[in-house]
């Protein structure tokens, strides 16, 4: 009988607030000069006193609105004590027994609560031996959330974890980057052959979406191997190393005991059902659009999964694509589809060479150079032509193809007269086609498209050559 891995992930994620969780100090930590954010209260100056962020619990709680969790009517913060130098009062301000959030669920998986705390500050370790400690992220909102141990295998934490990424993005109450420490995974690891779960090791401060799938895999094989041999495995905290590729004991695991929790005396109770924003009818109405519903609108409109995945890997891009689907001129999911081909190729290795931002392009002059291709008033090269124009001017799409001859040559006369000069000037490939080489016509086609510059119909053109021929 096989090994069943176990998993359960415990995410943090620092909130998009203005000050910090429990004081006016800016909540600003990546990229401040270090220890320039500080006060007596984040730095734990005797007789300072800690006042809840509203903000950052609306943004929480918004949060359990899109994932269906359980709002708590009664909450409090509690005091977990361990001292590190990461920590100025030697312990945390965080939540134990009256969580804000608890159950919901995301993508399938079962979450256990969501709560909200206070980052520690950064520890920066030296070349020399020296470690510094910059105090500015000391404070900032950061919400942690804890999945049940449901998960059996490293591509579903994987896929979770982005999940929760793109969500908190959307509702725009974190940037959750990853590599800037604003969202950290920690993975709860155990294996048994039985129904039971086998020992718990935890991995600490998993920073990309690669180390957590490689930290899971390696613990599993790692506890694997150790039961295999007859050995036991402890429960403890590891840390990835990310030079050798595996994990790395740092200490035995703490257990709710070990970090006397109890009520912080210095924060009154919360009734979140007194406070008028923190109502779900409230809340519901702030939430926008979620990734599970526009996947389901944008694939029943024909897009792949693909495009869907790059649609909502930007927020600029869901903007776009919620403005489309406002939009009156696009109900037609032909037009639907051809609006997103042009956006998703042309026009963002546009955003990249010219270095600007999507909101540049007016969606409703882009929305009638998309109608004009459809209506066959322009064709694709001439539409790829005009794209960069819109995205450094202001213009009027149909006015520029009209002011630049760019407008489609459907006139019978005009064409007649490019597929006489084409004829003419390539007798070889006339004589090829005329030989059996059908293929030849679209070396044809390709020089009267080049000898109207682009405007000529290509579908009129064909036809013309052909009949001429």
């Amino acid at each position: 009988m096989g090994y069943t891995p176990t998993i359960g992930l415990e995410i943090h994620a620092e909130l998009k607030t203005k000050s910090k969780m429990f004081c006016g100090c800016k909540n600003a930590p990546h990229g401040s000069e270090p220890n320039t954010l500080t006060c007596p209260v984040c730095l734990a100056h005797p007789g300072s006193l800690p006042v809840p962020n509203f903000g950052a619990v609306s943004h929480l709680l918004l949060l359990g609105r899109a994932v269906n969790a359980t709002q708590a009517t009664y909450t409090e913060f509690d005091r977990k004590s361990y001292f590190y130098p990461d920590i100025p009062k030697a312990y945390q301000i965080s939540q134990y027994k009256f969580p804000f959030l608890s159950e919901g669920e995301l993508a399938g998986i079962e979450l256990t609560r969501v709560h909200l705390e206070e980052d520690t500050a950064r520890n920066q370790h030296s070349e020399n031996g020296y470690s510094l400690v910059d105090f500015n992220r000391a404070g900032v909102p950061l919400m942690e959330l804890v999945t049940e141990p449901v998960i059996h295998d490293a591509e579903t934490a994987v896929h979770f974890a982005k999940e929760l990424q793109l969500l908190l993005r959307t509702l725009g109450i974190s940037d959750a980057n990853m590599e800037k420490g604003e969202m950290r995974v920690e993975a709860n690891i155990s294996v048994s052959k039985n129904s039971e779960l086998g020992t718990k090791v935890e991995v600490k401060n998993l920073n990309s979406f690669k180390v957590v799938e490689q930290a899971i895999q390696y613990e599993i094989e790692r506890h694997k191997a150790v039961l295999d041999d007859g050995g036991e495995l402890q429960q403890e905290t590891r840390g990835w190393d990310e030079q050798k590729s595996k994990t790395f004991s740092q200490r035995t695991k703490e257990t709710a005991k070990d970090y006397r929790y109890f009520p912080d005396p210095d924060i009154p109770k919360i009734d979140t059902t007194a406070i008028p924003e923190f109502k779900l009818s409230s809340l519901s109405e702030k939430l926008p659009k979620l990734p599970s519903k526009i996947r389901d609108e944008y694939s029943n409109l024909g897009l792949t999964s693909d495009q869907i995945d790059q649609i909502l890997s930007s927020k600029e891009l869901i903007q776009t694509f919620n403005k489309f689907s406002e939009s009156e001129t696009l109900t037609d999911p032909k037009l639907f589809k051809l609006a997103t081909n042009y956006i998703l190729t042309d026009v963002v290795s546009l955003l990249e060479e010219l270095d600007v931002s999507i909101n540049k392009l007016d969606i409703e002059q882009y929305l009638l150079l998309i109608g004009m291709i459809a209506d066959r008033k322009i064709n694709s090269r001439v539409a790829k032509d005009i794209l960069p124009v819109m995205l450094k001017e202001d213009v009027d799409v149909h006015q520029y193809a009209e002011d630049n001859n760019l407008l489609q040559v459907e006139d019978t006369e005009a064409l007649g007269a490019i597929v006489d000069t084409v004829i003419v000037e390539n007798p070889e490939v006339v004589k090829d086609y005329k030989d059996g080489k059908e293929s030849a016509v679209k070396y044809l086609v390709g020089q009267g498209m080049k000898l109207s510059k682009g405007t000529a119909n290509p579908e009129l053109l064909l036809e013309y050559l052909q009949k001429k021929l």
